[in-house]
């Protein structure tokens, strides 16, 4: 039977390695900080024990359970020790120990430490050994955390590598609907799912997604213009593909509909200075919209736009003050061109 990779490793009452009977036979290595240390660090004697006898396995290159409950000790003072999970790593592989039992034990520690690089590798290791049969039960893992911080980098990129190393896709477009629906404003999981329309192999590409998703996303656009997140989804949903992107008239038909009711709204500016600047022949509507936008503000530049793009940097220099020197830049670069 395959050793636990955690029994052992709490205790009601802690007992220094010093005294256990077990560990007998070590003899503890301290840290070496050199004969006249700058600034010494004050460890905790706990902590400076538990290391000590740590160090003694780890230099005698000791594969044994012992080894194995000491390093979780050295975890459980500090999980971000790099050496200790590589060292456990290595025991965890020469034990035969039982990996699915390292993931509850991982599992425990990530709940309290989600941010910490060196739990997330350790998981990711373990998942590659036990194989697509894990790939579930990460994904309720990674849900769970997300659960508590939505921007978690670490949950997302582990949760990205199970779908595209051991699989899960069947419900992932689902949860981003979840996620969109709690929180439209939540950017990593528009990121998701663009991720899920382009890499799922039960979608069929994003040239089969594309105008469900389209749909979608002029929804979300108006439902909460000032939002910023759909409408660059809403581009990348045409990437590398502006003819298609220019032709489609729900683009600039949403940005109409939002500058009707918020002329200062800089995504659809901005999305439509973009189509008109591959080729996009405004209606006449869209023009006048524009004019109308333009002339609404009394201290305006009376200076004559050139066409529409340039009326349109007018309207962003005095919408987005932040950028204003870049639209002039853009306004100035458009006009030396026509």
């Amino acid at each position: 039977m395959a050793p636990s990779s955690t029994s052992s490793e709490a205790s009601d009452e802690w007992l220094p390695p010093s005294r256990r009977p077990e560990l007998a036979d070590v003899v503890p290595v301290t840290q070496d900080d050199g004969p006249h240390p700058v600034v010494a660090i004050a460890y905790r004697d706990e902590f400076r024990e538990v290391m000590d006898y740590f160090r003694a396995l780890y230099f005698a290159g000791e594969r044994s359970v012992r080894a194995l409950h000491l390093t979780a000790e050295v975890i459980d003072l500090n999980p971000g020790n790099y050496t200790v999970w590589h060292f456990r790593r290595l025991v965890l592989e020469a034990l035969d120990a039982d990996l699915r039992e390292e993931m509850d034990f991982v599992d425990r520690i990530a709940e309290c430490n989600p941010k910490n690089y060196q739990i997330w590798h350790h998981k990711r290791w373990l998942a590659e050994k036990l194989g697509p049969d894990i790939a579930n039960k990460e994904h309720e893992f990674t849900r769970k955390i997300l659960s508590m911080d939505a921007k978690n980098y670490h949950a997302w990129s582990h949760r990205q590598w199970v779908l595209q190393a051991l699989g899960g896709w069947e419900t992932e477009l689902q949860y981003c609907n979840q996620l969109l629906e709690e929180d439209v404003f939540n950017n990593s999981a528009w990121n998701q799912r663009y991720l899920v329309i382009t890499s799922s192999p039960l979608l069929g590409g994003l040239a089969a997604m594309r105008d469900s998703e389209v749909d979608y996303t002029v929804g979300a656009i108006l439902a909460i213009p000032q939002n910023e997140s759909p409408w660059r989804y809403l581009k990348g949903l045409y990437k590398g593909e502006n003819n298609l992107l220019m032709a489609d008239e729900r683009i600039s038909d949403v940005c109409l509909k939002v500058l009707k009711h918020d002329s200062t709204c800089v995504f659809a500016l901005s999305l439509l200075l973009d189509l008109l600047q591959i080729g996009l022949q405004p209606s006449d509507e869209l023009k006048g919209t524009i004019e109308a936008i333009k002339n609404s503000d009394p201290e305006a530049d009376e200076a004559v736009d050139a066409d529409l793009a340039t009326a349109i940097c007018s309207i962003l220099q005095r919408c987005d003050p932040l950028r204003i020197n870049y639209w002039s830049w853009y306004r100035t670069t458009i006009s030396s061109q026509t």
